[in-house]
């Protein structure tokens, strides 16, 4: 069963939340984040991508870039544009997007649910950002942005979020320059807060959905300041993390598309005469085709759209992984007709979320950059968490959640 608590959030001062809130570091570059910020001097990205104080170039992780986190954190706060909640407190984050709305609880996790895989994850992480994080983490010994996890959905917690806590005037409530909508209130009733974290102490798994480098780098990070710490009791605020906490019928999983440099030497009609053995062709033409279920994906090639109906054989509904789609991908055009063997470093292949649309498939093939592109069904939140539950793993690029968490809302400090 998992853990959650209340904690002293440190949140932007009334008013400042919109210059303040920003992207997750991860969905921008250095270039679009010193954009993004402009003249904002409180804007976030002064302490999640520091180096857009440095001139361009600067090696994002050089030890002056993390030291600048350090020294725009501490005058966030000593200019009291973020301010500390001065009890333990639990909170909702809520997120519009095209008409659909998701209620998150912010709430901070128990590292030991994390390394005891009770916070089940679905992707590998890479060490070397594991290790930009746990820098950024050890540094600022706070975790400034929050890990996005799923929870299976609970009758009673929504009846506490969407019938009582919504009902109240938010603290923040804007809309981002995307059109998404975030409202966020504070849960201070101390009889809810209790009812909640009891609630979750019988609930069995969380899920990462989005964030695993975030998580995976406050866990370790909190194991080291536990070596520093040996007669530590547990209640220490670096024994948690910042997550906001989603439930899964609430959640959307985009598609996540794959596009491709070159053929592998085929010419475009031995390219599919291949295809035709695994997959059924119909060709759609110059009309944009969209996979309306799953074990049937597009292909933009050369001006067209052909629909890809997976053949009997080529995929295992019975099996987590190769059920999905993009296993069947890789296992029947990735691998062996491309030649396409690592999908994590292969340059000869991108991936595109869907948030991004099919447009961006077709405009980066007619652009002659890329010669192909697959279009793919998205995975359901069934599927995710049936492979978390039997401790697999999801090939690279499967999911895409949207909307993001925007990151500056609240943030929790491993000191209390």
């Amino acid at each position: 069963m998992v853990t959650i608590k209340a904690f002293k959030g440190i949140r932007p001062q009334k008013g400042l939340e919109t210059k303040i809130a920003s992207r997750p570091y991860d969905v921008l570059n250095s270039e679009e984040a010193r954009l993004e910020a402009g003249d904002i001097e409180m804007s976030l990205y002064h302490i999640i991508k520091p180096e857009i104080d440095f001139p361009a170039g600067t090696d994002e992780h050089s030890q002056a870039v993390y030291d600048k986190a350090v020294e725009n954190f501490s005058k966030f706060k000593q200019n009291k544009w973020l301010i500390q909640d001065d009890k333990d407190l639990l909170y909702v984050y809520s997120q519009t997007m095209d008409g659909r709305t998701q209620l998150g609880l912010v709430a901070c996790s128990n590292i030991d649910d994390y390394l005891t895989d009770k916070i089940k994850k679905h992707e590998l992480t890479r060490k070397d950002k594991e290790e930009d994080r746990m820098v950024h983490v050890r540094i600022t010994k706070a975790n400034i942005e929050p890990v996005f996890l799923a929870y299976p959905s609970h009758s009673r917690i929504d009846e506490i979020i969407n019938d009582t806590i919504t009902s109240n005037k938010p603290e923040y409530d804007f809309t981002s320059e995307d059109g998404i909508s975030h409202t966020f209130w504070v849960i201070n009733n101390d009889s809810y807060i209790t009812e909640i974290t009891t609630i979750f102490s019988k609930i069995p798994y969380t899920y990462v959905a989005d964030g695993h480098h975030r998580s995976a780098a406050a866990a370790l990070v909190g194991k080291e300041l536990r070596s520093k710490h040996p007669t530590y009791s547990g209640k220490e605020e670096f024994n948690y993390f910042l997550t906001v906490l989603f439930p899964d019928n609430q959640l959307k999983i985009f598609d996540y598309n794959r596009l491709i440099k070159d053929l592998n030497g085929l010419t475009t009609d031995q390219f599919l005469s291949n295809l035709n053995d695994n997959f059924i062709i119909e060709k759609k033409g110059k009309n944009t085709y969209r996979p309306e279920n799953k074990h049937i994906m597009g292909l933009y090639l050369e001006g067209s759209w052909y629909k890809l109906s997976f053949k009997e054989g080529t995929y295992d509904d019975a099996d987590p992984i190769n059920a999905l789609d993009v296993t069947t991908l890789t296992n029947y055009v990735l691998e062996p007709i491309l030649d396409i063997k690592d999908l994590r470093t292969s340059k000869r292949i991108d991936f595109v979320g869907g948030i991004r649309g099919l447009a961006e498939l077709e405009k980066r093939v007619d652009s002659g950059e890329m010669k192909a592109a697959f279009a793919m069904f998205p995975v359901s939140m069934d599927q995710l968490m049936a492979i978390a539950d039997n401790d697999m793993i999801m090939p690279p690029k499967t999911t895409w959640f949207e909307p993001k968490l925007r990151s500056g809302l609240i943030i929790h400090s491993l000191e209390g």
